[in-house]
């Protein structure tokens, strides 16, 4: 037995050790990053993109909210001599890095479609997957069973709203010209306004009388949906933080009027 063991020591047990110290690096690097991505904001916002290819559109657009030191740099890598623009310069020769892109994956919001009234509520950068919506939209809306969509954005900041402050306008005036106005509602909430504030450029003129200043009120959010749309099942999808979320999936359990149903649909927000 003692002469078996040495000759498998000798034999084997090398390669035992090299793989098990192998397995054992490769799980401490695995935790390390699992760990570093979960306790980071910065990394928070890395799966906030939004990609949205669609039958007449093969290029989609990428945001990330620049958050801590690992998103400053990606930002300066990419823009590093234009430090207040939002936008890529497209035009720009400069040979940028190869970017990957995983995916495509489903969400929640994808069932958007498959009701006849929907309504979104979305929280700053939680707009990304609703602007997916917006673009599938704007390409053609009477492909859909959806007939009413209810948009609901609520941001800290002004300069947030003007992300995609050109798709809603976009999809507003194709709306209007196509005699069919009451498809879209949309409304936009600023709640840490220190004084009336208003989206100034003249392009975005749709969107000034649907500026609010304070928090939505979704109680009563729901009654007007419901006096609108009775005895009708309308899908809820929220990409908003937690409080705004537990509000939504109470308000669509508890309500009862007008013979409407409310159906809670969640996007990953974090």
């Amino acid at each position: 037995m003692g002469l078996s063991l040495r000759s498998w020591i000798a034999n084997e047990g090398g390669k035992h050790c090299i793989l098990i110290t192998w397995l054992s690096v490769s799980a401490w690097i695995f935790w390390r990053t699992f760990i570093l991505y979960c306790s980071g904001a910065e990394y928070h916002y890395l799966h906030k993109m939004l990609g949205c290819p669609t039958e007449n559109k093969e290029t989609f657009g990428i945001h990330v909210r620049v958050v801590g030191d690992w998103t400053a740099c990606f930002s300066e890598l990419l823009l590093p001599d234009l430090e207040h623009s939002e936008i890529l310069p497209m035009t720009n020769q400069r040979r940028y890095p190869k970017l990957y892109v995983d995916g495509p994956f489903g969400s929640p919001s994808e069932e958007v479609f498959n009701y006849e009234v929907s309504v979104c509520v979305a929280g700053g950068i939680g707009v990304t997957p609703f602007a997916c919506i917006m673009h599938a939209l704007l390409d053609e809306w009477r492909r859909y069973k959806l007939q009413r969509l209810y948009f609901v954005w609520v941001c800290r900041e002004l300069n947030s709203f003007y992300w995609f402050a050109e798709l809603l306008c976009g999809l507003h005036r194709k709306l209007w010209e196509q005699n069919r106005p009451d498809y879209l509602n949309i409304r936009l909430y600023l709640t840490t306004a220190q004084e009336l504030q208003n989206l100034t450029d003249e392009k975005y003129r749709p969107l000034h009388s649907r500026l609010l200043i304070g928090r939505p009120k979704l109680k009563l959010l729901f009654e007007e949906i419901g006096r609108s749309n009775q005895h009708k099942k309308v899908g809820v999808f929220c990409c908003a933080p937690k409080g705004v979320s537990r509000e939504l999936h109470k308000l669509c359990n508890s309500f009862s009027a007008s013979g409407t149903v409310f159906e809670y649909n969640k996007e990953s927000f974090s």
